[in-house]
């Protein structure tokens, strides 16, 4: 019997990193509910009473950065100064400028319409994008859980998704916004066995007693998110083991958008291209492209054609269609590997503007995907999560 460990983490909203990543989607959907073609590319830093927003917009709107960012900082719980970190206090800092328009021509106007190949199969006005970068970017999907997620960070945001949950109902009012998990699964013949390890870091107000806090984050957070079949006596608890978690947030480390980029995909077991989601406009493909892979891998898993499926889609900046497409099924596919290449060509246009027509991409839908993660939320109603090419899918076994 093949046995292994795999571990993923997951940080609560009030994690300086996770601050940073939804100013920044909250931005963007300020933006684009005013504005659906909106050119956005925003990152947010923040450190002890500072938080600065940069970037590059263009934009036919105004939108009032400054109540933006502090009611998304007050909504995520730094409403008390005692935690180092106030959305009524904070300097906030505005630097925001116009697209590049090296990089607009590009993304304007694809290479292929101005080589005078056109954008076939669209003749919306979205038709002629080109992709706003270079790169290359994954999806995945699994059978090992009903949301289609890997088991490890599954657990693991259902559990920071908790903290939060408990924090913001007062049933533990001494915790503060900043937290983390992590979650060890055993694996036995590649199928998730049982939890090996839980690792909770929450922060908290002084004076609290280490084993008072142990007991009620089991209590609390743990038991009522983690299966009973999963647990057994050699199932092992980090509960702040560092032994106090005060100085939190902000206050006690620099946040940056786009620094949690395996929390926010699949908690590190499938590959990852490189680039973030939060900020960014559905021109970037490092969003777009990403969601669409992410699309195409759960539509395949979800029809039976394999238990597992990763995809890769890359672009050349500028240039509508997809430089390559790749499917690994890890040995779990009904059909060989290259096939099913074909039947995703056959099926789906990964070109910019066909991505964000089919999933509805210009919506500010954007603020809510910036913690707990952007794929398998079943809390949420997110078009790249939805199984609409299933039965499209098994017409071809």
């Amino acid at each position: 019997m093949e046995k292994f460990l795999f571990t993923s983490e997951s940080v609560t909203e009030g994690h300086p990193d996770k601050i940073c990543d939804q100013v920044s989607d909250a931005i963007l959907d300020a933006f684009l509910a005013k504005d659906p073609t909106a050119r956005v590319a925003c990152e947010v830093s923040a450190t002890t009473g500072l938080l600065l927003v940069m970037g590059e917009v263009t934009a036919d709107c105004y939108v009032d950065i400054q109540s933006v960012a502090r009611d998304t900082v007050r909504h995520i719980g730094y409403t008390d100064a005692r935690f180092g970190f106030d959305a009524d206090t904070i300097a906030l800092l505005v630097a925001l400028n116009n697209q590049s328009p090296d990089i607009a021509l590009g993304v304007n106007i694809s290479l292929e319409d101005k080589l005078g190949s056109g954008s076939v199969g669209s003749d919306t006005k979205d038709s002629s994008l080109g992709a706003g970068d270079q790169g290359m970017m994954f999806g995945y999907a699994t059978d090992e859980t009903d949301e289609f997620m890997p088991m490890p960070i599954y657990l693991a945001h259902n559990l920071t998704k908790q903290l939060a949950d408990i924090r913001k109902a007062n049933i533990l009012p001494y915790m503060g916004p900043d937290g983390k998990s992590q979650v060890t699964i055993e694996y036995r013949n590649g199928i998730p066995y049982r939890v090996d390890t839980v690792v909770i870091s929450t922060q908290h107000l002084p004076g609290i007693h280490l084993e008072d806090l142990r007991k009620d984050v089991i209590e609390n957070v743990i038991l009522p998110v983690i299966p009973k079949n999963l647990l057994d006596k050699d199932t092992k608890y980090f509960i702040n083991p560092t032994g106090r978690f005060v100085i939190g947030g902000p206050h006690g480390d620099t946040g940056l958008t786009g620094r949690k980029i395996i929390v926010d995909t699949y908690g590190g077991f499938a590959r990852h291209g490189g680039g973030a989601f939060s900020g960014k406009d559905p021109t970037k493909v490092d969003r777009s492209a990403s969601y669409a892979a992410r699309y195409i891998a759960k539509n395949i898993v979800a029809a039976g054609l394999a238990k597992r499926a990763e995809i890769q889609i890359s672009y050349a900046i500028g240039v509508a269609s997809p430089v390559s497409i790749m499917v690994d099924t890890f040995g779990t596919s009904k059909l060989p590997d290259s096939q099913i290449c074909e039947i995703v060509n056959k099926y789906f246009d990964l070109r910019p503007s066909a991505i964000i027509e089919r999933l509805g991409l210009r919506k500010p839908i954007y603020a809510q995907t910036a913690a707990y993660g952007h794929f398998g939320r079943s809390d949420l109603d997110l078009p790249w999560e939805q199984l609409d090419m299933v039965e499209v899918l098994m017409s071809e076994l």
